[in-house]
């Protein structure tokens, strides 16, 4: 896989091993803006790799660097998330500018970029998140759009096929991984915006509550 190469110099040591990949959008009106910011030190916001819509792919911080991509966030009970994760930035316009579709291109791309990042860090599937599952309450990306069934399917990132009985709402949350310093509706928002994307609304309904029992069950236990 070929990279450009278009260093940052937003990052700084890590303090803990790798274990978490974390996908984003750009949220900007083009990739070459989102770049350029992200090569601003006065930004003070980064990425590992960024993944342009026709599928190439930037690497702007070293994999051994802690990029600054995460911000304030929490999973599975680690808030230093930037220490812990490869942060992957995918160039879509976001929820500001209509939240356009991912097109395959770039798509066959990132997935290709995620597999071999989980091969060289042994990151399990379970481990690929969205910003929105870190920060509940304060991102959306990347989004109601992404394709989480694909990326499922191509071993890159966990989805249930079947439902199953509800269980305990917050336990099962919990073992996911989100934390609930936002509160427990962000929370259930930021899990259907990943899992049932067609209808985020934040109200546990009965579709929701069997979809996090599923969730949970395909969540190894640590």
């Amino acid at each position: 896989m070929n990279f450009t190469d278009a260093p940052s110099p937003n990052f700084n040591d890590r303090k803990k091993p790798v274990s978490l990949i974390v996908l984003h959008y750009t949220g900007m009106e083009s990739g070459q803006a989102a770049l350029n910011r992200m090569r601003d030190p006065e930004a003070k916001v980064s990425a590992h790799y960024m993944v342009e819509e026709d599928g190439r792919i930037f690497q702007l911080v070293d994999e051994e660097k802690r990029a600054w991509h995460a911000g304030v966030s929490e999973w599975a009970g680690e808030t230093d998330i930037n220490s812990i994760s490869i942060g992957i930035e995918i160039v879509n316009g976001g929820h500001d500018f209509g939240l356009p579709d991912y097109p395959q291109a770039q798509m066959d791309a990132v997935t290709s970029l995620t597999k071999q990042i989980m091969v060289r860090r042994n990151i399990p599937a379970h481990r690929i998140v969205g910003h929105s599952d870190i920060a509940p309450g304060r991102k959306q990306d990347p989004g109601e759009k992404f394709p989480w069934v694909q990326m499922s399917e191509a071993g890159c990132a966990i989805h249930p096929k079947v439902m199953i009985e509800a269980g305990d709402t917050r336990s099962g949350l919990a073992a996911i991984g989100y934390g609930f310093s936002a509160g427990e509706t962000a929370v259930i928002q930021a899990f259907q915006r990943r899992f049932r994307p067609a209808k985020v609304d934040g109200n546990l309904d009965d579709e929701t509550a069997s979809l996090i029992s599923a969730v949970a069950v395909l969540t190894p236990k640590s």
